[in-house]
């Protein structure tokens, strides 16, 4: 009797060990949404790394929606992961989520966009105002410093919409190109589409179109086709449908980021954070305009 409990205390003491290793191998990301193929390509980033690392990697879909990203963040402070790479919904109201996992004393890493609030140890992503503005200059050098133009913007409240918006209106505003109007079409290729019909048949004059991201550039683009228009079209983040229309000839260029350094780069920082080294509270990773080969 005395062995069987011997050997039932070192099964437990067994499993608890295991238990514990594994928690001190595993971290999180929380992606905003999966149904947009530079997230996709993020996390493949992050996977690549992290397995490459030694560390198991949870990956957590927010749907676009704040309070499922907090729903996902509790879920992983009650999992006890070592640290966790975040990818917000909106960058104000992802604050609760991060100030969440800071009570439980899990360092936070945010991707692409920023947080407003929060303790964030390290912020990677491409320089966004940088990115706007070439996008900007790129419009103006191909149509000219009067262009007429037309923004189609992100999701409002997100670091990546606002910055991508300041730099092309500090393009805008150091040329003489003219605004004819910039609405929100939320990142969305279907959206993307829909806005653009409308801003079409608003502003039939206009010459170019600056898209936040190559999802609604890519439904800006069907718009155009549709309505016979030569219009010319900017992109941001080089996905690979992005880089293809721009090769195609379709699309006028894209901005690209490169969403899997940004992941690797995510995880790789984590990992220093974990080994108690110091790393910089932002990571820019490198942009650059892509047109047709």
């Amino acid at each position: 009797m005395k062995k069987l409990a011997t050997l039932i205390s070192a099964a437990v003491m067994s499993a608890s060990m295991s238990t514990t290793a594994a928690a001190q191998d595993t971290m999180a990301m929380v992606v905003s949404t999966l149904n947009n193929p530079f997230f996709v390509t993020m996390k493949e980033g992050a996977e690549a790394k992290a397995k490459e690392l030694g560390y198991d990697l949870i990956v957590l879909d927010s749907q676009n929606d704040p309070s499922k990203e907090l729903s996902n963040i509790e879920d992983l402070t009650v999992r006890g992961v070592k640290a966790i790479l975040i990818n917000p919904t909106d960058s104000d109201a992802v604050s609760n989520a991060i100030r969440m996992a800071n009570r439980s004393n899990i360092p936070v890493l945010t991707l692409d966009r920023g947080a407003s609030r929060g303790e964030v140890v390290s912020h990677i992503a491409s320089d966004n105002v940088a990115g706007g503005e070439m996008a900007g200059k790129f419009i103006m050098e191909k149509v000219g410093e009067k262009a007429r133009v037309i923004q189609l913007e992100g999701i409002a409240g997100t670091s990546a919409a606002r910055e991508r918006g300041e730099g092309f209106m500090k393009a805008v505003k150091n040329s003489g190109m003219d605004l004819l109007a910039s609405q929100p079409a939320d990142f969305d290729r279907t959206k993307g589409l829909n806005v653009m019909e409308n801003m079409l048949a608003a502003n039939p004059n206009v010459q170019a179109v600056f898209a936040q991201n190559d999802e609604m550039a890519l439904g800006a683009l069907r718009a155009v086709q549709a309505s016979g228009k030569d219009v010319l079209i900017v992109g941001f983040d080089g996905t690979e449908d992005g880089v293809a229309a721009v090769n195609r000839g379709i699309l006028g260029a894209t901005i690209a980021q490169q969403p899997d350094l940004i992941g690797a780069l995510g995880v790789e920082t984590a990992v220093k954070v974990l080994k108690g080294e110091k790393v910089a509270e932002y990571i820019p990773v490198d942009l650059k305009v892509v047109t047709k080969q």
